[in-house]
């Protein structure tokens, strides 16, 4: 697990050393760079030592010096791939390092590479045989992978604060971006907070030809749900879910450096933790939670009660608001993009209690995606009633009475989860899940630029993967929605920036893609039945799981926000270097900290904005 930067055009090797300890948090145990100003292309590297600890140095070339990689990732299946590529006639250098399978998989098979890898990616090649670079990012994107192009450069980074220490690129905060940060909470790929500046989407290729400039980038996977015609009964589905699951977590504890696994006390933690045990001695396994003051968001007992049950080394750590408070400047302000998510402090104490005894944590983040977790799905059904049935004056009405409930602080609370399902009912059903979600309404984001907001061009990502397939249903859509969108741009975002600002590198055991390729073809009620969710996984889990834990409500990592915020300092200050309405600003401070109103989401949203670009962010 490492940090990739590199550029090609104006530049010197000072400007790519300083690309280069941008990442040093992602990469502290090495550092490597190729500096070639005859073609004006420069490579570097920062190295978190996992696998082939002595022979895995980067960037890394081939015995004829022809093709070049700097690679942050692990490929899982790199032994299966360096036996296939030996039987072709590549000869090998390194003992078993799954760097060396990207230069030769890529001199065997070029573009088509990516879809031969299992595991987590983003890479940069440079071929001097054919004057190109090549970047690719994991199906998911559970590696980050930025590129840019200004003052006749091409950049390219693992994070955009590399991209910015460049002295070419000019970091100016992209308007539009934004716009779709406060409508998400997250900015949405192909977008980056810069202008002039591009994530590379999961799944996705770009070729960039050194000496022409002309670029090409393409979709080479993307998760659909396409389910079988005969599919298999519930009891083979579950069987088959089980197996796959314990390949996927087998195949994870590919490592040189101590492991452990994060246990929350939910389904998804709760098996990896468990299949981890079928692989090792229960008390060699290090478990880690975190736990919080506030009740209705602790989910420490049942952790704890998991790991008794399994027997392992258990380690839990308590978040509370000073706690919360310490953490705030630091972390938010190294996030590298703004990101919306509240539950990045809990992730980051956590990435941190887990770094002071392993280097490899395995993770539950995909399960809510692929198997219909989430609240929103139980949500659809009621909301095509109620959109069908509910005229548009009782609706308004509806979201006024909403707002004259109490406000309560704790998770997931009626009164919260009402005014959220009213507030996405505004729109028809291609727009329920990202406005469920918003920190910020359409009109909200008005007030706040002082601008017209075109709904179309604020939501484009979501409205064109809704839009694809105007047959599937609308549980099949959401759960397109969590996977592509939702799944890269929040969730591993977060998991990637919190374990990585630790030196620790962090593995979803459902993300193999022998287990996605499986479930994405079960049908949509072995996941969701309008009541019960995540059927054909829990079902899975019976012999691995307690029917507690399998069988207890959804609890979601969240932090208690909407109570901390109203005991923070907050202010409007920094508004106009982002050009928003510090007045409107103001009037959400006041009236959530007076308890009338409820802007826990944007406040949080606003808090990491004022943050970014101050200490080094």
């Amino acid at each position: 697990m490492c940090g990739i930067a590199g550029f090609v055009g104006n530049g010197t090797r000072d400007d790519l050393e300083r690309m280069t300890r941008a990442l040093a948090h992602r990469g502290p145990d090495g550092e490597g760079v190729h500096a070639d100003a005859e073609h004006a292309v420069f490579l570097g590297h920062r190295r978190l030592s996992i696998v082939d600890l002595d022979g895995g140095a980067q960037p890394m070339w081939d015995a004829d010096h022809a093709v070049a990689v700097t690679f942050n990732g692990e490929i899982y299946n790199h032994v299966e791939l360096r036996r296939a590529l030996e039987a072709k006639g590549h000869r090998f250098t390194t003992d078993h390092s799954d760097t060396e399978v990207l230069i030769h998989g890529w001199k065997e098979w070029g573009v088509d590479l990516p879809l031969k890898l299992s595991g987590m990616f983003g890479f940069a090649i440079w071929d001097t045989r054919t004057k190109t670079v090549f970047l690719a990012r994991d199906r998911f994107g559970e590696k980050p992978l930025y590129w840019a192009r200004q003052n006749g450069t091409f950049l390219f980074a693992s994070e955009l604060s590399a991209i910015a220490a460049h002295g070419q690129f000019t970091a100016t905060i992209d308007a539009l971006a934004l716009k779709k940060y406060f409508a998400h909470g997250f900015v949405p790929s192909p977008n980056a907070i810069y202008r002039d500046s591009h994530k590379l989407p999961a799944g996705h290729w770009l070729k960039f030809d050194t000496e022409s400039g002309e670029m090409d980038i393409q979709a080479y996977w993307r998760f659909r749900i396409e389910p079988d015609d005969t599919p298999p009964s519930l009891d083979e589905a579950a069987e088959e879910v089980c197996a796959l699951l314990l390949k996927s977590i087998e195949k994870r504890l590919m490592s040189d450096v101590p492991l452990g696994v994060f246990l929350s006390g939910g389904v998804d933690s709760s098996f990896a933790t468990a299949g981890m045990c079928q692989f090792r001695t229960p008390q060699d396994v290090q478990s880690f939670a975190i736990g919080f003051t506030q009740k209705s968001y602790d989910e420490s007992a049942h952790a704890r009660t998991m790991a008794e049950a399994l027997g392992t080394t258990h380690h839990e750590q308590t978040l509370d608001l000073d706690g919360a408070r310490n953490l705030m400047d630091d972390v938010l302000a190294r996030l590298d993009e703004p990101l919306g998510d509240g539950s990045i402090l809990p992730t980051y104490l956590l990435c941190k209690f887990a770094r002071e005894h392993v280097t490899v944590a395995l993770s539950g983040d995909g399960g809510d995606e692929l198997f219909a977790g989430y609240d929103p799905f139980a949500a659809l059904k009621p909301a095509a009633l109620y959109h069908t049935m509910m005229p548009g004056f009782a609706h308004k009405g509806m979201r006024h009475l909403a707002e004259l409930l109490p406000k309560s602080a704790k998770n997931m609370s009626f009164d919260f989860k009402l005014r959220r399902v009213l507030q996405g009912l505004d729109f028809g059903p291609e727009l329920w899940n990202p406005v469920w979600l918003a920190p910020l309404e359409a009109g909200d984001i008005e007030d706040i630029f002082n601008e017209p907001v075109a709904i179309e061009e604020l939501y484009s990502e979501v409205l064109s993967l809704w839009h694809e397939d105007a047959k599937k249903s609308n549980v099949d859509k959401t759960l397109e929605f969590y996977s592509n969108f939702y799944l890269p741009d929040d969730i591993l975002t977060k998991v990637d920036r919190a374990a990585m600002l630790n030196g620790l590198e962090a593995r979803s055991i459902f993300l193999d893609n022998d287990l996605v390729e499986y479930v994405r073809r079960l049908p949509a009620a072995y996941k969701f039945d309008g009541k019960n969710r995540k059927i054909v996984l829990k079902k899975a889990a019976e012999s691995l799981v307690p029917k507690a834990i399998l069988n207890r409500p959804k609890k979601g990592f969240g932090i208690p926000m909407k109570a901390w915020l109203k005991d923070l300092n907050l202010t409007s200050a920094d508004a106009d270097r982002f050009n928003l309405s510090p007045t409107h600003i103001d009037q959400r401070i006041h009236g959530h900290q007076s308890g009338r109103e409820d802007h826990r989401l944007f406040l949080w949203c606003w808090s990491v904005l004022q943050r970014h670009g101050k200490d080094g962010a």
